[in-house]
């Protein structure tokens, strides 16, 4: 293993106990650091690469908080990068579970223990809301403003009103794009 391979592994580490530490309101409020930290701080991701993987995430079983660093750990080191991000996202995680549940269980009619929970709900919502954005501004370029709210409608109707589960839609679009026809452009020989 060369130094750059420590240096990496550690990063990954270092990264996903960040992730897993400050990931309060579980694996959808983690997205947000997780893009703060792999596409903006070490630029392991572009955007565009970071918004499939969290599409493809989403498609896939179990919970997201898992399957992205493991995901981006196998990308950046490889097998080893793999199990290392996903330890180090899981086991602030336990441990911060373990220790705050028994201090729950011990105080849990005191008035600053019933407070902690509330007093996150709004950073949680700012931390989504800004992902929101920056998804709709990704969406807006590649498809246009109209696609892109109709899309949106239509898929906030099919998951609210006729309860389909995101991931069957997120699916069934992935399948969509896989069987459209490919686009040729202008001056392109057929």
């Amino acid at each position: 293993m060369t130094p750059h391979d420590k240096a990496t592994l550690s990063a990954l580490f270092w990264t996903f106990t960040r992730v897993g530490l400050f990931g309060f309101g579980g694996g959808p409020s983690m997205i947000p650091l997780v893009q703060q930290e792999v596409v903006k701080r070490h630029a392991w991701l572009s955007d565009e690469q970071f918004a499939d993987i969290l599409a493809i995430a989403n498609t896939l079983p179990g919970p997201i908080a898992t399957k992205m660093p493991g995901y981006i750990g196998y990308r950046v080191a490889g097998a080893s990068g793999c199990v290392l991000a996903v330890v180090a996202v899981i086991l602030p995680m336990i441990v911060a579970m373990i220790a705050l549940l028994t201090v729950f269980s011990r105080y849990r009619d005191v008035g600053w223990i019933q407070g902690m929970g509330q007093a996150v709900v709004p950073v949680v919502m700012v931390m989504m809301a800004q992902l929101t954005l920056d998804f709709w501004h990704k969406s807006r370029l590649a498809l246009g403003w109209i696609a892109s709210l109709a899309m949106a409608l239509a898929a906030g109707v099919l998951i609210y009103a006729a309860g389909l589960h995101p991931g069957l839609i997120i699916g069934a679009l992935l399948l969509a794009a896989l069987l459209r026809p490919a686009r040729r452009h202008k001056g392109a020989t057929p």
